[in-house]
Parts: structure tokens; C-alpha cells; sequence
């Protein structure tokens, strides 16, 4: 068999006849089994921040720890995703996704039934562990069942789910919190969880590549998830500790030597955990480096979307993620039709005409004022929408298209992982560029309002409630006086993101160049090979 062929029991050029078991298998239910298990994943990642609240009133919980709520999932997700990937490459993507279902089902119920703080983080630690056992294994199931001619539509419709249920979180969530409890956001996940579990046990399929790995690189699994450790939680505290900080300094620095330490041990290991070969595709790394612009720009832009909706404009969340309906519709519609698009024309101009969208539609959204109405808001949500969807499904292709079959696992750990590196250094750098705005404009416009000056850790404590646009109102202080300081407080806050959309709209318009680089998947016939229809 050549590099790359499937073990089955069937010839792999010809197309069987009806089995004893006419639903393992089959491409179309394969992607629907796998899309409810990663849908779960996805939901989860927005829907716990609007339980925030709740969950701090409820259990007596410090803001740091509130916090470590969210950092700690999205720590154990980052981390774990390529190990994952690997270890479905290894022992069957079917297993690894079965067994990261169960586990995420789980402690989403255990979860629910927690009386402290610190259980609840560990267990959501935990949670990010086995989510990330389920996002690769899914576009590795996705890769081996369908046919190269229909991948693409198949990782159209599967954006699709994930785009949808990640703006979806936080209706979802306010709406559980505000009519049942906060706990209900976990125990949600229970039977959804079942449902995925029992429709995967009965359709999917353990289609490996005959030259799968049979080995692990432990010393290899150990540099990398050190080294994502060191850089992402370096990225989460950056704003918070400052960048010349010591220990921002020191995270970041660790982390890069560890990354070069990986990369050295990966040119001798028997069996590397990543193949360095694999970057020698000049489209996978393309690719690559499009997923982590693309989620730089809208996941550190979407950021300040949700404070600008809830503190400026005065939106529940509920009601914030109606407004986002116009990113979600477009997503949902856009992402099956890209997916069409690249298996008829390739990716490159689907990819390229995406980031154009994203940036033009980061631009626009610089002109939002305090006052902007929904048509306004919706076209530019719209906007970004279509050119995510693209981006989202056709990154995807070219990342796994371009990879072996026996590494598609990784693969798809590897554009995870992309994505949650992207969303966490954009979160962090334009952050800090709003943080950066709002401590030079806001001295001024406050002594321009004619407020009375705010001195040392006063004028610290204004700065940061500015940042989320929530306006710096001392108890008993007079309605003209609020009036004003609210004034000066949107003022303020539009100023700043305005700036970081725009920098945010230059690294989009940057990602149009790199997508020209790619290209489809010269691995893609091979997913053919071990199709079950």
C-alpha cells in the first residue's frame, strides 16, 4: 500500500454493496454524529462566561478564581490538543472521540453538582482535557469517511456547527441562568453528551491509515505541552501583569526555548510527535499561520463586540447575543456554501476574498458610535460572518488536506491548537492596545468634561473600569455628574476600540497575503480510500 492507504476490508476503489451494517460508516451520519459531540465543545467555550456571575455569587468565589473558571479550560484545551490528535492517530479516531464525549458528558455533570469553587476549576480543567480529545478526532474521522470530491462540504457543514454554537453560548447561557440556574449550563451538556455517545457507538467507524504510529514521543508531548503552557498562560496574564513585566517576560522567553528545544528533539525521536516534515508544505504552514490570524482578528475583536453591546449600549446578554444574530446567520449559511466553493474552485480565493471581508468589515466597525443602531451593527456582524466562514472551512482543508492520513489527528490538533494560540494573542495584544488608548485619552476628556481630577489608585481604578466600558460612578454621585462621566466613559472606550479594530482589520488584510500561498490538500485523494457509504 502507498503512505497514506487505509486499512479496510474492502477494495478501496470500489464502492460496496449494502453490508449487514449500513450505518457504520456512512459519511453523512459520521459528520452528523461528530458535529453534535463537537458542538457540545464549542457551546461551552461562550456559554460558562455568561454563568460567571452566578457562580461567583452562589459559591463565594474571588474574581481570580472566577476567572480560572474560564483560564483553566481554555489552559487544558490549548495544551492537550495536538497530544490528542496524536493519540488518535495511534489508537483510532473513533475510541479517542468516544471516550472524550463520555468524559466531557461527565464532569459537565459533576460539574453541576459541585459545592466549591475549587472543584468546579479543577473539574473544567479536566472538561478542557477531554474536549480536546474530541476536536481533532472529529476532522480525523471527517478525513478518512469522505470522499476527497466531498471533504470539503463536510468540513463546511462542520464550521458551520461550531461557528453557530459558539455565538450561540451566550443566548443559550442567559437564558438557563436567568429562567432555571447556573448549574443548568453544565447538566445541559449531559444528554446532548448521551445522544452523541450512543449515535457514535452505532455509526462511526475506526478507519485507521495502515502506517499509523505505534509508538508515543513522550519527551516530545512533555517540551510542547510545557511550551503551549508557558505561551498561552503568558498571553492570558500579559495585560494583567504588563509586558515588560519579569514574569510575562519570563513565560514568553521559557516558552520559546521550549518550542526550540521541541523542535530539536522532534529531528530525533524514532517516532516524532510532529513530523517537522510536515511543514515542509509550504500550503499546511500557510494554512497554519491563516488559522492563527483569523482567530487573532475576530476572537481579540469579538472581545470588545460583547462589552460594547452590554456596557455601552446596555444589553443584557441575552439580548448581546440576539445583536450577534446577523455573524451567527451568516456563518451558518456562508460556511456549507464555502465549502462547495473550495472543492470547485480550490481554497486560495475563497481564503483570500474571506480575509478581505473580515478586514473590510473590522474597518467599518471603527465607526461605531454610542449611538450606532442595529442596521449599522448587523451589516458589519454580517459582514464578518461570510468572511469567516471561508477562512474557518477552507484553513481547515488545507491544514488536514495537507497533512498524511496517519497524521490527520494531529493535523487537526495542530488547527486547534492555531486557533486557540490566534484567539489568546489577540485577546492579549489588543487588550493591551485598548488599555494603552484609554490611559492617554482619558486624563483629557475627564479634565475636558470639567471633572474634578482623579489622583493614583483612583485614577488606576477608573482607567479599568473604562477599559470594559463600564463607566467609573461612585455611589450617591449626582445625575449630571453621571451623565457626564458616562459621556467621557463611551468616548473613551469607542477611541480605544476603534484602534484595536483597526489593528485588528491590518492583521486580516495581512492574512488576505498569506492565503494566497495555499492551495488544496495534496493528500486529499487520499481520504477517499477507506470510504464507507
Amino acid at each position: 500500500m502507498t503512505q497514506g492507504s487505509v486499512v479496510t476490508d474492502k477494495a478501496p476503489d470500489s464502492i460496496p454493496a449494502p453490508s449487514k451494517k449500513p450505518l457504520r460508516g456512512h459519511p453523512w451520519l459520521t459528520l452528523f454524529s461528530v458535529a453534535i459531540g463537537v458542538m457540545v465543545v464549542a457551546l461551552d467555550g461562550t456559554i460558562v462566561a455568561v454563568a460567571n456571575p452566578a457562580i461567583q455569587a452562589d459559591l463565594g468565589a474571588s474574581r481570580e478564581q472566577i476567572q480560572w473558571i474560564t483560564t483553566g479550560y481554555m489552559l487544558a484545551l490549548a495544551v492537550s490538543l495536538i497530544t490528542a490528535g496524536k493519540l488518535g492517530d495511534r489508537f483510532g479516531h473513533r475510541q479517542t472521540f468516544l471516550v472524550g464525549l463520555a468524559g466531557f458528558a461527565v464532569t459537565s455533570g459533576l460539574i453541576g453538582v459541585s459545592s466549591g469553587v475549587g472543584m468546579v476549576i479543577g473539574l473544567r480543567v479536566l472538561q478542557g482535557v477531554f474536549g480536546a480529545l474530541l476536536q481533532p478526532a472529529a476532522l480525523g474521522l471527517l478525513r478518512a469517511t469522505f470522499p476527497a470530491e466531498k471533504l470539503n462540504m463536510a468540513i463546511g457543514i462542520w464550521g458551520m456547527v461550531i461557528g453557530a454554537s459558539t455565538a450561540a453560548g451566550p443566548i443559550a447561557g442567559g437564558l438557563l441562568v436567568e429562567h432555571v440556574n447556573w448549574e443548568s449550563v453544565f447538566f445541559i451538556n449531559v444528554p446532548v453528551g448521551l445522544v452523541a455517545l450512543v449515535l457514535g457507538l452505532v455509526i462511526l467507524k475506526d478507519v485507521r491509515a495502515e502506517n499509523a504510529p505505534r509508538s508515543f514521543d513522550v519527551p516530545g508531548i512533555l517540551l510542547l505541552s510545557s511550551a503551549m503552557f508557558g505561551l498561552v498562560w503568558g498571553l492570558i496574564k500579559a495585560p494583567e501583569w504588563g509586558w515588560g513585566d519579569p514574569l510575562t517576560l519570563g513565560f514568553l522567553a521559557g516558552s520559546v526555548l521550549l518550542f526550540v528545544l521541541f523542535a530539536f528533539w522532534e529531528t530525533k525521536a524514532s517516532e516524532p510527535l510532529i513530523p517537522l516534515r510536515m511543514f515542509r508544505s509550504v500550503p499546511l504552514s500557510a494554512g497554519t499561520a491563516l488559522m492563527v490570524l483569523m482567530a487573532f482578528a475576530f476572537l481579540g475583536g469579538l472581545f470588545f463586540v460583547t462589552f460594547y453591546l452590554q456596557n455601552v449600549h446596555g444589553m443584557s446578554a441575552v439580548e448581546c447575543g440576539v445583536h450577534l444574530l446577523p455573524l451567527t446567520a451568516m456563518m451558518i449559511v456562508s460556511s456549507p456554501v464555502a465549502g462547495a466553493l473550495i472543492t470547485r474552485f480550490g481554497p486560495r480565493v475563497p481564503l483570500v476574498g474571506g480575509m478581505v471581508c473580515t478586514a473590510v468589515a473590522m474597518f467599518g466597525m471603527t465607526g461605531l458610535e454610542a449611538d450606532s443602531g442595529t442596521a449599522v451593527m448587523s451589516l458589519w456582524f454580517a459582514l464578518l460572518g461570510l468572511g469567516l466562514a471561508p477562512v474557518m472551512v477552507g484553513a481547515t482543508d488545507v491544514i488536514v488536506g495537507n497533512a498524511p492520513l496517519e497524521l490527520s489527528g494531529v493535523a487537526g490538533g495542530l488547527q486547534g491548537s492555531a486557533m486557540q494560540v490566534g484567539g489568546s494573542l489577540g485577546t492579549a495584544v489588543l487588550g493591551t492596545i485598548m488599555a494603552s488608548r484609554v490611559d492617554s485619552v482619558l486624563p483629557e476628556k475627564w479634565a475636558g468634561a470639567g471633572l474634578p481630577p482623579l489622583k493614583g489608585e483612583q485614577a488606576a481604578q477608573a482607567a479599568d473600569a473604562v477599559v470594559v466600558g463600564v463607566p467609573p460612578v461612585a455611589k450617591d454621585t449626582p445625575a449630571e455628574v453621571v451623565a457626564l462621566i458616562t459621556k467621557v466613559t463611551n468616548e473613551t472606550f469607542l477611541s480605544g476600540m476603534g484602534l484595536a479594530f483597526t489593528v485588528a482589520g491590518v492583521v486580516a488584510a495581512f492574512a488576505a497575503g498569506i492565503a494566497f500561498l495555499t492551495k488544496r490538500g495534496v493528500n486529499a485523494d487520499a481520504a477517499g480510500g477507506g470510504v464507507h457509504i
